[in-house]
């Protein structure tokens, strides 16, 4: 009986030696001598207890049982190649679940659009993964990538975590705003400067750790946020100044209730990156989606 792995072996040799029309055409095949792959089917007839095939000046020809062998070989590795088909494709088999952090108001920036695309093809890829995205402001989110609530992190970060790995994956631009109430919003950039400025109540983005008042060399800022929306609201009432995204500020700059103050000099680029655990493996979801990320933006940028 044909049961260990040798035996398989010269299964698999005795239907190459069948398929190629005899023991010199399968040479090739099997890359070894004549007398080596004839050692190999009298092995494998001394197994089985009879002949297989007749071999010589006449030719190779299969006998009744050779012929009945190799129907059944031929069978049997077929089931055993759609048995690791199918081990394969359970083993590859991507579920579970991913969570996936991004900061707010992002939506409207052309730059981020790919991540659309990325999850996109992530889904038509991984359909049964289910998918679970979180908003935070910079921060929070920052902790969240630290202790491991989330897989991949995307935002401008405001600082660099040991252990953590950092991709860039495009920028956004910022500029300073001031409302339609304010008193500068219908003053001439000519005459405007940063000591005028400086009179006015000035906002600052608690994940910018001071960077948005060092132009301004202002002790504290006159109010904080943590998101968009808030910096937003805060310019809309007039009482305040501050920097906002440029593609997020447009909606309100085209409706005519803020204007850019200085644009030429207060603008602000942030890198938005993708951040990780890199103090292990990222398990195979992780990995899919991160590497679809990457090239969606490598794409963008090209």
């Amino acid at each position: 009986m044909i049961t260990e792995q040798a035996d398989l072996k010269l299964l698999r040799i005795f239907l190459t030696i069948v398929e190629a029309g005899g023991f010199a055409a399968a040479q090739s095949d099997l890359n070894l001598s004549l007398s080596t792959i004839s050692s190999y089917v009298t092995a494998l007839e001394t197994r089985l207890g009879f002949t297989l095939c007749k071999r010589g000046r006449g030719g190779f020809a299969l006998t009744r049982e050779g012929q009945v062998v190799f129907e059944e070989a031929h069978r049997l590795f077929k089931s055993v190649g759609q048995y690791e088909t199918k081990m394969r494709a359970l083993r590859d088999k991507l579920s579970g679940t991913l969570t996936i952090g991004l900061t707010d108001n992002t939506i409207t920036d052309p730059g981020a659009r790919r991540i659309e695309k990325t999850i996109a093809r992530f889904m038509e890829r991984a359909p049964d993964v289910t998918l679970n995205v979180v908003t935070y402001p910079p921060n929070d989110l920052l902790r969240e990538v630290v202790t491991d609530n989330i897989q991949i992190g995307i935002c401008s970060f405001p600082k660099t975590v040991l252990g953590l790995r950092y991709i860039p994956l495009y920028d956004e631009i910022h500029r300073f705003y001031c409302g339609s109430d304010h008193p500068l919003f219908d003053r001439k950039d000519a005459e405007i400067d940063i000591d005028e400025i400086r009179r006015y109540r000035l906002i600052g983005r608690k994940s910018w750790l001071g960077r948005d008042l060092k132009e301004f060399a202002i002790a504290r800022p006159h109010a904080t946020v943590t998101d968009m929306e808030a910096e937003a609201r805060l310019i809309l009432s007039g009482a305040f100044l501050g920097y906002l995204p440029e593609h997020y500020a447009r909606q309100f700059v085209e409706a005519g209730r803020m204007r850019r103050v200085l644009p030429d000099r207060l603008k602000v680029k942030v890198t938005f990156q993708a951040s990780l655990d890199d103090s292990k493996q990222p398990d195979p979801i992780t990995k899919l989606f991160l590497d679809m990320l990457i090239a969606d933006f490598a794409t963008e940028r090209a």
